[in-house]
Order: structure tokens, then sequence, then C-alpha cells
């Protein structure tokens, strides 16, 4: 699934880049750089009709081609996995609220919490300033 999705990546940025240089080699209401092909002439290099038309349904076939790429994406990506929890499941609970094995449900362990150190008794559960 991941070749899957990079290959599909690849083809959205290579569609992407020749809708970019198609769009800007098309022939405008100016002169532009659709001159340089000979749009209008009828010895040029795409025909009498000119580069209008080639470039227009190049432009037309790249846009389905990233259109139909970004679906794909997006298809891949609404697939989920199996929910596994959150990321504050992994943490570690304090010692204090953790029920013991054999305890029933709704027991609290009674083991007693770690001595505070020698310096700062009664404040061993505040930050430090």
């Amino acid at each position: 699934m991941n070749v899957l999705f990079t290959l599909i990546v690849v083809v959205q940025v290579i569609s992407a880049l020749v809708i970019i240089g198609l769009v800007l080699v098309q022939h405008g209401k100016g002169a532009d750089m659709g001159a340089a092909f000979g749009s209008g002439a009828s010895g040029s290099l795409f025909g009498a009709t000119g580069s209008s038309n080639f470039l227009s349904k190049s432009t037309g076939v790249a846009a389905v081609i990233f259109f139909s790429a970004t679906l794909a994406l997006a298809f891949i990506g609404s697939k989920r996995g199996p929910v596994t929890g959150g990321v504050m499941d992994n943490l570690p609970a304090p010692a204090s609220s953790v029920p013991a094995p054999n305890a029933p449900a709704g027991t609290v362990n009674p083991a007693p919490a770690a001595p505070a150190p020698a310096g700062n008794a009664g404040q061993a559960n505040q930050i430090p300033k």
C-alpha cells in the first residue's frame, strides 16, 4: 500500500508540473509563449489550427490525471487502520491510582507514595519555580 501511495504522489506531482508548463506556454490574449510555436501559421509545428487546440487538450488530459490522482490519494487516506488507542494511553499511571492486581474494580492500591526528599518537606508534588 505504501508503494501505491508513493506512486500516486509521484504521478500527481508530475501532472501538476505538466499543467503549470502547459498553461505558461499557451497563447493568451497577447503574443505570449504560444506564439513561439507558430499558433495560426499553416506551416507550424502543430498544423494549420495552431497550438491552441493541442495545448488545450493536453492541459485537459493533465488536469484529468491530476484530479484522478487527487481522488485516489483521498480514497487511500480515508482508509483507517484499527483504533489502538490514543497517545495518552501509553503513559505510565501514577503509583497511587493503579488498582491492585487482585483487588476488585474501584479499589485503589494501598501502596504508600514515595517519600519526599529531605530538603523539600511538604512540597513533593509541586513544580519547582
